[in-house]
């Protein structure tokens, strides 16, 4: 991906790293990793290479993920 797409996909959207993505699902960042490689996340590569995750797709897959958490108070 080019610098210019990642930088219209960053300002459309806020980026997550692994530990951020992580600690939202309570596993290790080295587990969303493999989730990214087995397809279950779409990640981005920066330009130093690391991976990032959309923000909306990591929320929806919470949802989906522990349903239980996305009603009641928050």
């Amino acid at each position: 991906m080019s610098q210019v797409n990642l930088s219209r996909i960053a300002a459309q959207e806020r980026l997550l790293t692994p530990a951020e993505v992580a600690s939202l699902f309570r596993v290790d960042p080295k587990t969303v990793t493999r989730w990214a490689k087995a397809g279950k996340l779409t990640s981005i590569r920066t330009l130093g290479g690391h991976r990032r995750y959309k923000e909306s797709e990591v929320k929806q897959l919470l949802k989906v993920t522990n349903p239980s958490t996305s009603g009641g108070n928050q």
